[in-house]
């Protein structure tokens, strides 16, 4: 079933915002293809932590930065291995109903190797998974552009998503 919907971007704004810095290379490549086909507007940001602690400490300080990094009227959406594990179409169904109710700007988080602080997570007003495994931070930054993308072609019932 094919969803025609005139009002795809809605001007919706995107931000990712990431722990750590995504420099050139095969990971850059992947979310630049992707980027670069979305209409929605779309930004990414990066916090960077230099300080050298436990890993909760280190969790904690870079708890702190994303969240002065956040829009504060934006919706977070935290990627976190205890989050909900979508279907692309569930994906695409999230995005249609923010974009919907008028979200001006939806902020996906992306923590550092330790995942989030306590205070970063409860920011969140959705946690997804993309599974259980364990996947490199930078990569998940390509895998959810592109889902994102995923999600915005099937939102216009473009045959990109076989469903």
């Amino acid at each position: 079933m094919k969803r025609q919907h005139l009002n795809t971007t809605a001007s919706m704004k995107l931000i990712l915002l990431c722990v750590g810095t995504l420099k050139a290379g095969p990971e850059k490549d992947l979310l630049d293809q992707y980027r670069t086909r979305l209409s929605w507007p779309f930004e990414m940001r990066e916090v960077i932590c230099r300080k050298i602690g436990s890993p909760d400490q280190v969790k904690s300080w870079e708890g702190e930065l994303l969240l002065q990094a956040i829009d504060p009227d934006s919706v977070v959406v935290g990627l976190d291995e205890r989050g909900a594990s979508l279907t692309s179409p569930e994906f695409a169904k999230i995005l249609e109903n923010y974009r919907d109710e008028g979200t001006k700007s939806l902020t996906f988080l992306i923590g550092g190797a330790d995942g989030f602080s306590d205070a970063a997570r409860s920011r969140c007003q959705r946690l997804i998974s993309f599974g259980q495994m364990t996947w490199p931070h930078l990569l998940v930054r390509g895998l959810l552009v592109e889902q994102i993308y995923r999600a915005q072609q099937i939102l216009i019932g473009h045959p990109y998503h076989r469903v």
